[in-house]
């Protein structure tokens, strides 16, 4: 496929799937590929095709969405974020959950994709944080639509170029080499639950410190999708809780119950 009738194509499509067609112009190639493959399994000519045949066939456009999943993520990607949540972040979490006498820091990360970042936050606490406060466990709910990724994160084996990101010293104390492979130690992986879940569904069950919503919803879905997603992860946090986004994500203006205090996080406030 041209890469203008890719454009072109999804330029048409994504306002129906309420997405953002600017989220997709640095990664369009990965969901142009998928796009491709479904069309040749049509037997279709060619992407004009395959648009007349979204046209025909209503149920085609839940594999369309499911085709403009992106799938690329990171162990500490965003390097400045994560030095900001073990530096700042999680201790002042795990003060407040001390003073208060909660018994865990319980975080949701929402498009957890692989388990690259729930991982990395289970490593970041365990290294940064756990020392300082050894009687506080931290509890991490990591949620995808993607069975394939989640499949990928229940077996927590990683090629090296993955964690290029992470701190060396992160890597080392989390890491055994297995092959040709990087396999997560178990005292990192029992920290973290996988479930399949949409984040543009109901958050999972209970109250969060911490919510990281990252490199999906505020890049990809469109801005009432957006609004919608900031909703459910207010209602996800205890006032005072943090919502983490991407590096270059912004919540939409004037979304309520949140207070910037940094580049990509977000106080949860009680009003």
């Amino acid at each position: 496929m041209k890469d203008t009738d890719l454009v072109a194509f999804l330029q048409w499509a994504t306002p129906r799937l309420q997405l953002r067609w600017p989220g997709f112009r640095k990664v369009r190639r990965q969901v142009g590929h998928r796009i491709e493959r479904r069309r040749a399994e049509l037997g279709l000519a060619d992407v004009t095709a395959y648009r007349r045949w979204l046209d025909e066939h209503e149920e085609e456009w839940a594999v369309l969405d499911d085709l403009c999943r992106v799938t690329i993520s990171r162990f500490g990607r965003d390097h400045g974020v994560w030095a900001a949540l073990a530096a700042d972040v999680l201790p002042r979490l795990a003060y407040e959950a001390t003073d208060a006498g909660r018994r865990s820091v319980r975080a949701w990360s929402a498009g957890c994709g692989a388990g690259e970042e729930p991982y990395t936050l289970a490593i970041a606490w365990a290294i940064e944080v756990a020392p300082r406060w050894p009687e506080l466990a931290l509890e991490v709910i990591a949620t995808d639509v993607d069975e394939h990724q989640l499949g990928r994160a229940s077996r927590a084996r990683y090629p090296s170029a993955a964690m290029r990101e992470l701190p060396e010293a992160w890597r080392r104390a989390a890491f055994i080499r297995v092959d040709d492979e990087q396999l997560l130690r178990d005292e990192f992986r029992r920290v973290v639950r996988f479930t399949h879940r949409d984040v543009r569904g109901e958050p999972p069950e209970g109250t969060f410190d911490l919510v990281l919503c990252r490199n999906l919803a505020f890049t990809y879905f469109a801005e009432d999708v957006q609004r919608a997603v900031a909703a459910t992860s207010r209602a996800a946090l205890r006032p005072g809780g943090v919502l983490v986004v991407g590096m270059h994500e912004q919540l939409p203006e004037e979304v309520p119950g949140f207070m910037p205090v940094a580049r990509c996080l977000y106080l949860a406030t009680s009003d």
